[in-house]
């Protein structure tokens, strides 16, 4: 996307800045301070010639890495049914990666209510917790199975469900200090494979969301009590020290609010609606009621990300992001990444490329410093206490290497942080 695509809200309505002028200007408003924490988020995909047991393995391998290079978390997202993706089943892998490892937090991002029971959730987590110490449950909503044709990933929400449904006007991109808020794309569905995994999954349409998430607070508290009256203890959920609860949303609504009013953590998903991240957050804080853990709000913003030791390398790196994407969104399922000589080869069409023109807009591609400068400007914009980063390369050690440059400059220079962002850790 070029700006002359785009509007501009905020410091961009003053015009284009040479890299020394904001910098000059960033260091007359603003202090240095500590970096905000970056984790991992992983898919566990695997690649064009490879097998879903080196996705496991290279899982693996990857967590043993973000944790000796000092990433704080490395969580897990749930999908089903997908050619090019081994982790079907995150808590499974978390067990795997918790034995892995020592230090750094696993956990999900997210368990989508709708697959599990509340109590099996919960006992999952429990065991988790209780083996590890360092279990984080991310709680989302799955597509429901009459909005299965409408989801808009596997991690979709009620709330762009709803929009999918009726689409609000086009409206253009914009640029809002520096971030890119693209215009919200809709692709079109194959509606019938998202209705028979939904089926496979004998997933829940008519449990309420945040009835569920409720039940499972309660069973991590020891004291769930069932409609008619009996307590019921899931051991050893119930001896929940271990389990840190987060709820993630990809829109302003049902998940947003609810984190809020329960006073949980909040993952905003950049990297999978980055249309409606800042809304989304918005309504978060604005619903936030302290919790018994968290006295403010507290948010974690996720981001694609390839880093390389210069851009015209990352660009190469990133070239099967596209196809990989479109597999996506066309219905067919994540298909295993692509070489850069099968993403060459693709023939696109103007509507396969509008479809997902927001995700290749939103993904840092480049050099640790051109990467590094947009998470700063993720972070200043959006106000997250931390950020979540998912890289997907085709090759292994072109994954680990971004992960390794990428912490590695974000550790060099403290962050610069606006006194208007300035946040009190939770």
């Amino acid at each position: 996307m070029t700006q002359d695509h785009a509007t501009h809200d905020h410091a961009a309505l003053a015009g284009p800045q040479t890299h020394d002028e904001r910098r000059t200007r960033e260091e007359g408003d603003h202090e240095h301070r500590s970096r905000v924490p970056l984790s991992v988020l992983d898919l566990a995909p695997f690649s064009s010639g490879s097998r879903p047991a080196d996705g496991v393995h290279n899982s693996i391998d990857l967590a043993r890495h973000a944790e000796r290079l000092g990433y704080a978390r490395y969580w897990l997202a749930e999908h089903h049914a997908n050619p090019g993706i081994s982790g079907s089943a995150p808590h499974v892998l978390a067990a795997l990666i918790a034995a892995a490892t020592g230090r750094i937090r696993v956990g999900t991002a997210a368990t989508l209510l709708g697959n599990y029971r509340p109590i099996q959730i919960a006992e999952a987590a429990g065991l988790l917790g209780a083996y590890s110490g360092r279990f984080d449950l991310g709680l989302g909503r799955a597509p429901s199975r009459g909005g299965a044709a409408r989801a808009h990933t596997a991690e979709g929400s009620g709330g762009y469900e709803a929009l999918a449904a009726n689409p609000p006007a086009v409206a253009p991109d914009r640029i809002v200090d520096g971030l890119v808020i693209p215009s919200p794309r809709f692709p079109r569905f194959g509606g019938e494979r998202f209705a028979v995994i939904s089926g496979l999954l004998a997933r829940d349409g008519g449990a309420d969301f945040a009835d569920s998430v409720d039940d499972i607070l309660a069973f991590l508290r020891g004291d769930y009590v069932s409609p008619e009256g009996v307590p019921v203890v899931a051991t050893p959920a119930h001896d929940h020290r271990g389990v840190q609860v987060w709820v993630h949303g990809s829109t302003a609504g049902p998940s947003a609010r609810l984190a809020g009013e329960r006073g949980l953590r909040f993952g905003a998903n950049y990297h999978v609606a980055p249309s409606f991240v800042l809304e989304a957050i918005g309504e978060y804080r604005a619903s936030f009621r302290p919790g018994a853990d968290l006295e403010r709000p507290h948010v974690i913003v996720s981001v694609d990300a390839v880093v390389a030791e210069t851009d015209e390398r990352a660009e190469r790196l990133a070239a099967g992001y596209a196809p990989w994407v479109l597999s996506i969104r066309s219905g067919r399922g994540a298909i295993p990444f692509p070489t850069l000589q099968e993403a060459d080869a693709v023939s696109w069409t103007d509507e396969e490329r509008a479809a997902v023109q927001d995700r290749v807009d939103t993904q840092f591609v480049g050099s640790p410093t051109t990467v590094v400068e947009r998470l700063e400007t993720l972070q200043r914009v959006t106000g997250a206490d931390e950020l979540l980063v998912t890289t997907i390369t085709h090759d292994h050690a072109d994954r680990v290497n971004s992960y390794r440059l990428l912490a590695e400059a974000w550790s060099k220079t403290p962050a610069l942080v606006g006194a208007g962002t300035e946040r009190s850790p939770s």
